[in-house]
C-alpha cells in the first residue's frame, strides 16, 4: 500500500521506499561516495531487511569510450534506502559483451 510518493509497505519501524526510489537512491549514493557518476542500474532487489543493487560505474574513461573501463558495484540499503554497505564485483571494457 503506497502512503506517499516513493514509498510504500512498513518495515518494522520505517517505511520500505518504492524499487524506483531505490534504483535512484543506489546510484545517487554511490556517485557520492566514489566520486563518479553512476552509468546506469543493472539490477535492484528487495531483500528482508531492505535493498540490494548492482550499480555500473564508469572507472576510467578513454577515447573511444567503448575502451572505458567500467566497473559494477553491489550496493546495500536498509528499507529507508540508506547506504549501509558496498563492494565492487567486477571490472570490464564498456565495449565487450557478456557471453
Amino acid at each position: 500500500m503506497t502512503t506517499q510518493e516513493g514509498t510504500s509497505s512498513k518495515s518494522g519501524d520505517q517505511e520500505r521506499i518504492s524499487v524506483v526510489r531505490a534504483m535512484r537512491r543506489a546510484a545517487d549514493q554511490l556517485a557520492e561516495l566514489l566520486g563518479r557518476e553512476a552509468s546506469s542500474v543493472s539490477a535492484v532487489n528487495a531483500t528482508d531487511d531492505g535493498w540490494t543493487a548492482v550499480v555500473e560505474v564508469v572507472e576510467i574513461e578513454r577515447i573511444p569510450d567503448t575502451t572505458s573501463v567500467m566497473a559494477s558495484y553491489r550496493v546495500r540499503m536498509d528499507s529507508g534506502g540508506e547506504l549501509t554497505g558496498y563492494e565492487r564485483t567486477r571490472r570490464y571494457s564498456r565495449g565487450r559483451i557478456d557471453r
